[in-house]
């Protein structure tokens, strides 16, 4: 019998150490290099950098973020489809990657990188870029 709904939603592993340092404030580039894998830091260099005007550093950051998110996923039994719901703490910080991917691609004028990741989003979870003030 198979899912007629689709597949199950994937759920990345809390991180709690390196979540509690990005709560606590601490600078995305310490937590980079404390923990290199964690897609949050990642996502907050990139939006730091959006917001500083610097759209390349951003695309680079985000970029970053976003592949380590998706070996995560993987590795978390993702096919490369379904859902990545927002509402679980830890996909939070590939989906804040994705996001800040596609706002700097659309700034450096890669419509259509902007595009895939805007879907990209969208597919993952349809809540997720009202959570991130898209739209």
């Amino acid at each position: 019998m198979t899912n007629l709904l689709g597949p199950d939603p994937t759920l990345l592993p809390e991180r709690p150490e390196a979540q509690a340092a990005s709560d606590g404030g601490t600078d995305p580039g310490k937590i980079v290099r404390a923990y290199p894998d964690f897609s949050e830091a990642w996502a907050l260099l990139a939006e730091r950098a959006l917001q500083a005007g610097d759209p390349v550093a951003a695309y680079a950051y985000a970029r970053t973020g976003y592949h380590r998110g998706l070996d995560q996923l993987r590795r978390a039994g993702w096919k490369g489809f379904g859902p990545v719901p927002w509402r679980h703490r830890p996909n939070q910080g590939f989906l804040r990657a994705l996001a800040a991917l596609a706002r700097a691609a659309d700034e450096i004028g890669e419509a259509e990188e902007y595009e895939r990741c805007s879907k990209f989003l969208v597919d993952s979870d349809p809540q997720a870029p009202a959570a991130l003030g898209l739209g």
